[in-house]
């Protein structure tokens, strides 16, 4: 039986890396499709030249990103959306999460039930966004602060259930964030 167990375990491993790894494609299957709408030629368009630089980087099929500029000549693509949502936390924790999505109700609805479970709370535009400032990585904290470990610990799991939501692109705390 000894088999049995150590097929399973590896089995199950897999499957939980197939779908990060899934999730990860249609994240950025979107964040091609939403740059392609500037022009579908990548030498053309700087944004999507990068958003498939992103893609090859993570060994994503080329079929898979034909597919997601394709996608930009059908009706659904052209109604993709970026959001800029804003989050304040216990201690002074500020986020900001950018998220892709073709329906602003659902995807709201869901941030709005992980944030409360993480005692979290969407801020009103503008409430956050100056404690940010942009460079070259994407957004940067101007005033980091460093929680206590055991926050730190519920912070973190909470950037996790985020990262698991479907349309969720990055999110930038104002703190040192601790990837498990």
């Amino acid at each position: 039986m000894s088999g049995h167990n150590r097929w399973s375990q590896i089995k199950h491993k897999k499957g939980t890396a197939d779908q990060k790894r899934g999730q990860l494609f249609s994240k950025l299957s979107q964040l091609i499709s939403l740059a392609a709408r500037h022009g579908t030629d990548p030498d053309g368009n700087q944004e999507l030249k990068n958003a498939i630089e992103k893609a090859r980087a993570v060994d994503m099929p080329k079929d898979n990103i034909d597919r997601a500029i394709q996608r930009v000549t059908e009706k659904g693509a052209a109604q993709l959306e970026e959001l800029t949502i804003e989050v304040v936390g216990p201690e002074g924790s500020a986020w900001l999460i950018s998220a892709i999505t073709d329906n602003r109700n659902r995807t709201m609805g869901e941030l709005k039930v992980i944030l409360n479970e993480h005692g979290l709370k969407l801020a009103t535009p503008g409430a956050v966004g100056w404690m940010f400032e942009r460079s070259p990585s994407g957004m940067v904290a101007k005033y980091p602060t460093s929680p206590n470990p055991e926050l730190q610990e519920k912070l973190d799991h909470a950037v996790s259930a985020l990262e698991e939501q479907a349309d969720v692109q990055t999110i930038y705390p104002n703190y040192a964030h601790s990837r498990n």
